[in-house]
């Protein structure tokens, strides 16, 4: 972005290339505050349970009621090999690890319980391992959590285990927001002044503790009574959550610390469930391809399907994966913040005040929008921007390059301050009192991010001799995915040309793919053999990607061909 000689003059400066040497007082504009609950939230309540389930089959953590005789003088044998022998009595339970926490309350639980006490037991490890021993029959449910750690947003799926049904959802910002809002800013900030890292960390545990307890009273239950977790997220998330440098993700070659990390206790990462609970910390493939996609494939199909398929899951990156149950091929771009509203004149998060839908009317160039909320508009979000793109360039308000073009007859399109700029909302009909105008900056960052994802799209077909024609389905994971206009999106070429009934979107793929893995042992031994089967082209390394994204940095495309529909359109509006 570059200011104005007004701005200047009103003493306007980037942050980026600011010191601060002494105090400022802050403004936050409008259109960035976030005032309403994500849309995830709502969306993620109905969930299916996704195959057969049978806890006492499937599940690695388990109750179990037990009536134990009490000692007396002609049988002292101690608390614990008492327990073990009724556990295998009547269990087949045997060879128990006790953690030292258990020890030390459980001679008071027993004798408080008149020695009738229900058990907790991980039975994951070689030795089943004892979790915690409650007084009475408390066999009424066993609670675990699926949590999806998003750059952007962090979502969490309260399970009943007993059932295997999902009982409480909650979504919310990822804390770490305040710190950057893309990946590769975290990064810097983790590696500043040896607290970075452990700042970061405790802004993520503290977003999971906050939706666990809000997901928690919601259920009338305490934080604690959550034995199990399964976590996915990109690969930097979940090294920050487990405290690990992701510095070298950034630099050449771009190398993760461990993609298939060790599961450990939720008291190891101050997280706020029962403190022995076993934290699993998903599978993923390499520096940019992490747990919330190989839980994405798991969930979505992709690895299980005959067809061709095209998995794609955007946000700040860009991940998809190309492939069939026999074999995957695998990438990531970086598609920067526009598609999220940042990096936007007036961008702005899918909150209330947004603008989600725009169309323009072909002869008086005026336009009609949607808001999200309804009332009066406050800036773009991602939805919004791609769909005002797209109708700028099928009207004739932008050029193939993404030009306004300035001799049109309306007031709607004008020199403004950064340029060329078209006016979406005038000052009165607006929330904030100013125009709402999309610049050719704007244009232009839209233009990089789907210009990232197309080529991404085609440097993996082509790395297996094939093209996009060649997809039979495409699948499209992730919350932004469930509000994208297949129609604008393929006009401006973020997607491929394809008939819509190839397309399908499947919201939070990540989250559903750790729901099941929470559920089922073989679902996340599966996604630990997707991981490991999974090709992961770097693009970094790729010359052909590079080639790829010049081609793609046009609406839709350079080559048209790839885009026939499109071409219809344009040849119907030229008539």
């Amino acid at each position: 972005m570059r200011l104005s000689a007004t701005d200047l003059e009103h003493g306007y400066a980037l942050a980026c290339q600011t010191v601060v040497e002494g105090d400022l007082e802050v403004f936050v504009p409008a259109q960035e505050e976030i005032t309403r609950h994500l849309t995830t939230e709502k969306t993620a309540a109905k969930v299916a349970l996704p195959f057969d389930y049978d806890w006492r089959t499937h599940q690695t953590v388990a109750k179990y009621f037990v009536e134990i005789p009490p000692p007396d003088l002609a049988d002292n044998t101690d608390d614990l090999a008492r327990l073990e022998r009724e556990l295998a009595r009547h269990y087949d339970l045997r060879d128990l690890d006790a953690p030292l926490a258990v020890l030390r309350t459980l001679a008071h639980t027993l004798r408080e319980a008149d020695w009738r006490v229900t058990v907790v037991i991980d039975k994951s490890p070689q030795r089943p391992r004892l979790l915690d021993v409650l007084p009475g029959d408390q066999m009424q449910a066993l609670y675990g959590a699926a949590v999806d750690i998003g750059t952007t947003t962090v979502t969490v799926y309260l399970v009943d285990l007993f059932s295997g049904d999902v009982v409480e959802t909650a979504a919310d910002y990822n804390g770490q927001i305040k710190r950057g809002e893309d990946v590769i800013s975290r990064i810097v900030y983790a590696s500043k002044n040896g607290t970075g890292l452990m700042e970061l960390q405790s802004l993520v545990a503290m977003t999971v503790n906050k939706l666990v307890e809000r997901c928690a009273h919601r259920r009338q239950i305490e934080p604690r009574e959550i034995y199990k977790m399964a976590i996915v997220g990109n690969s930097t998330m979940m090294h920050i959550l487990l405290g690990l440098p992701p510095e070298q993700i950034r630099l050449t070659p771009y190398i993760t610390t461990v993609n298939q990390p060790p599961q450990v206790l939720a008291t190891e990462l101050n997280l706020n469930i029962h403190p022995l609970a076993t934290v699993d910390s998903l599978p993923g493939v390499a520096s940019f391809m992490g747990a919330d996609i190989t839980a994405g494939v798991l969930s979505s199909g992709t690895c299980s399907s005959d067809k061709v398929t095209l998995f794609l899951d955007i946000g700040t990156n860009g991940e998809m994966v190309f492939g069939t149950s026999e074999w995957l091929v695998s990438c990531a771009c970086s598609a920067g913040p526009a598609f999220e509203g940042a990096g936007v004149f007036h961008g702005m998060r899918a909150t209330t005040g947004a603008i989600e839908e725009v169309w323009i009317n072909a002869k008086t160039y005026e336009p009609s929008i949607r808001v999200i909320g309804g009332g009066k508009p406050r800036g773009l979000c991602g939805s919004g921007l791609i769909s005002l793109i797209a109708e700028m360039f099928i009207t004739g308000v932008t050029d193939k390059a993404g030009s306004i073009n300035l001799t049109l007859p309306t007031k709607r399109v004008r020199q403004g301050e950064h340029g060329a700029e078209y006016v979406i909302a005038w000052a009165e009909e607006s929330d904030t009192g100013q125009d709402i105008v999309i610049t050719k900056p704007d244009v232009d960052n839209l233009l990089r991010a789907k210009a990232a994802i197309y080529a991404g799209y085609v440097t993996l077909a082509h790395s297996v001799g094939m093209t996009l024609n060649d997809v039979e389905q495409m699948l499209i994971g992730g919350s932004f995915g469930q509000y994208l206009n297949i129609e604008k999106a393929i006009e401006i070429g973020l997607l491929p040309d394809l008939p819509w009934e190839r397309f399908k979107f499947l919201g939070n793929t990540a989250a559903r793919g750790a729901y099941m893995a929470l559920l089922r042992k073989d679902a996340r031994d599966e996604i630990a053999e997707i991981a490991k089967k999974m090709t992961y082209l770097e693009l970094a390394a790729d010359n052909a990607f590079t080639d790829q994204f010049m081609a793609a940095m046009f609406l839709p495309h350079t080559d048209m061909t790839q885009f026939p529909s499109v071409e219809k359109v344009l040849e119907g509006e030229e008539q």
